[in-house]
């Protein structure tokens, strides 16, 4: 989301303007087209978000919260972070950061955390996040911030897209696990 003067030309992956009186528009721009804007009166009643997990930087998410959810899953940890019904904005990139910074494993089974694990865990997301949004996002190929500038945090990753690369902290060469 960007705010331009309202002659400013429409780019490939540009959806939608909004104009304001003022000439400017607030224009939403999406690649991947992951997103969506919807139209509601209530955000607590709306059906399409009442499914949706809290935000990761608010007091909901947090250790306690984490470890209630994990009892009984039978899946990996990382695809259990991405989903959105757990908590939302957690995508591929974070949760491997996350999970590096707290030294669990991925693929490793989500009812094996410990309640101190989902504290570590849940402070590690938080920093990563937090991190990133100082940093302006993650620009990998096409991400912007809304001023026009790529975000800088892609330059702080210490495992997303560094398979086969030496890591960061020990040297040893960092392997990608499905």
């Amino acid at each position: 989301v960007r705010i331009l003067p309202e002659e400013q030309p429409e780019e490939k992956h540009d959806h939608i303007d909004l104009v304001f009186r003022d000439g400017k528009v607030l224009r939403y721009t999406d690649p991947r087209r992951f997103g969506a804007w919807l139209w509601c009166e209530d955000l607590a009643t709306s059906s399409v978000l009442a499914h949706l997990g809290p935000e990761p930087l608010s007091a909901q998410f947090n250790a306690q919260y984490l470890y209630q959810q994990s009892k009984n899953k039978k899946i990996a940890i990382k695809p259990w972070l991405m989903d959105n019904k757990l908590v939302v904005g957690v995508g591929n990139i974070y949760a491997n950061e996350a999970l590096f910074s707290s030294g669990i494993m991925p693929d490793r089974k989500v009812s094996s955390l410990t309640e101190q694990e989902c504290d570590v865990l849940v402070n590690a997301i938080k920093t990563v996040l937090t991190r990133s949004i100082e940093q302006g996002g993650t620009t990998l190929k096409d991400f912007l911030q809304s001023d026009g500038k790529p975000g800088y945090f892609a330059q702080e990753l210490f495992v997303y897209g560094r398979k086969d690369k030496a890591c960061l902290i020990c040297g040893h060469t960092i392997e990608s696990i499905k």
